[in-house]
């Protein structure tokens, strides 16, 4: 059995959280709150995920980044993967923001979107 602390970061009080768990089986969570705690500490144990914010290359605009996030928490796993991915992305303005980018981008369903409306030159 292992034991980590962790800040909760589902609303504005970040709780401290003392997490027991074995392998990736929750056993328990202390300091939360509310029920959001103990629900984000199994997520962390079990399935981290995380948004993906960054940049891609952006042609025919007068910025030269167009910023981008995944419209879903992907694998925390898969974040290397997806960055590798993103370096090799090119956008061409006009860009409106919400356009998808790069369709099914790490997993099914999840895809790279553009962050802001961008008009071409």
């Amino acid at each position: 059995m292992s034991t980590k602390i962790m800040t909760c970061i589902t609303c504005p009080v970040g709780c401290e959280l003392t997490v027991e768990y074995d392998g990736k089986k929750l056993i328990s969570v202390a300091g939360n709150t509310c029920k959001r705690g103990e629900k984000y500490a199994s997520d962390e144990i079990q399935n981290p995920r995380r948004t993906l914010t960054s940049t891609v290359v952006l042609n025919g605009a007068k910025i030269k980044f167009l910023p981008v996030k995944t419209s879903q928490p992907i694998e925390k796993d898969k974040l290397f993967e997806a960055m590798s991915i993103i370096n090799k992305i090119k956008a061409y303005a006009p860009v409106k923001m919400g356009d998808i980018l790069y369709q099914n981008f790490t997993e099914e369903n999840i895809n790279l979107i553009a962050g802001r409306d961008v008009s071409k030159i």
